[in-house]
């Protein structure tokens, strides 16, 4: 099959290969000029952006919007591939073949002897085989985990892995103790603080102590932080719209109304959006 038919091709199986002669396509000569000038870091927004957007499509269970969205996060993928490609480095069908062979790998009670019959067993196996892979056998347990990873998340994936070996709080209940702990030590170091100032380290370094603590309380829960706060997100988001309508059918746009006005629908719009 030339190059223009794969292009063209409509075969379900042959669409993966269709994508890739598409984006060899835009990068050859006379293809697109935009994408023939990206680069891996170039590209690093985008990959963010598309992830984020394909978890937004998850947490709306909008299926149609998930299946568009995967197909963006499976351009970027395409994408990087087809520039290591380009210089030699690695290519898509290589991409493909090492996730297949570390599946493999890291599923022995699958693919070969060993048992692990719960879902801990499973993950536990997995960091293993991931260490010794390495060479980070001798490393701390925690060395790793989470990089690159959103700092809310990151911390959440931190304790998770410390509670695996029996280092976590006894109940979501009992944490809370901490939090209060946590919050006064906050208060402390906010007296004599004068806004506006530079922040000191010690205020910053309570502020996260305080950030981290309430992290741990929704993850004991068996909440993902990241979707916790996003719901919030979206609520404030919601009420602020509806806060915002109601100043402007009383003529007063949000950039002239005043705090008072402000505080005064913003009340209104907590009873209409839950």
């Amino acid at each position: 099959m030339t190059d223009q038919e794969m292009i063209e091709c409509q075969e379900p199986a042959q669409q993966v290969e269709r994508l890739r002669a598409i984006m060899h396509r835009l990068r050859a000569p006379g293809g697109c000029s935009w994408d023939a000038e990206q680069t891996h870091e170039s590209l690093i927004s985008c990959l963010i952006e598309e992830a984020y957007e394909t978890v937004d499509a998850i947490q709306k269970r909008d299926e149609n919007h998930l299946k568009e969205e995967l197909g963006d996060l499976l351009l970027q993928v395409v994408f990087h591939s087809e520039l290591a490609a380009e210089r030699g480095s690695y290519d898509l069908d290589q991409v493909a073949h090492g996730i297949c062979e570390k599946l493999i790998r890291r599923h022995p009670h699958v693919y070969g002897s060993a048992e692990a019959d719960s879902p801990d067993q499973v993950l536990k196996q997995w960091d293993q085989i991931k260490k010794e892979e390495r060479g980070e056998t001798e490393r701390s347990y925690l060395y790793g985990t989470g990089k690159g990873l959103p700092s809310l998340l990151k911390a959440a994936k931190l304790q998770k892995k410390a509670g695996k070996v029996g280092f976590d709080w006894p109940s979501a209940e009992s944490i809370l103790t901490k939090v209060d702990e946590e919050l006064s030590e906050v208060r402390e170091e906010f007296e004599g603080y004068e806004e506006g100032s530079a922040v000191p380290e010690k205020l910053q370094a309570e502020l996260g102590d305080l950030l981290f603590i309430v992290v741990n309380v929704v993850r004991k829960l068996g909440l993902d932080p990241e979707a916790t706060l996003e719901r919030t997100n979206r609520k404030f988001e919601n009420r602020f719209a509806e806060m915002e309508k109601a100043l402007l059918i009383k003529d007063f746009p949000i950039a002239e109304a005043s705090v008072e006005q402000m505080n005064e629908e913003w009340e209104k719009a907590k009873e209409i959006v839950a």
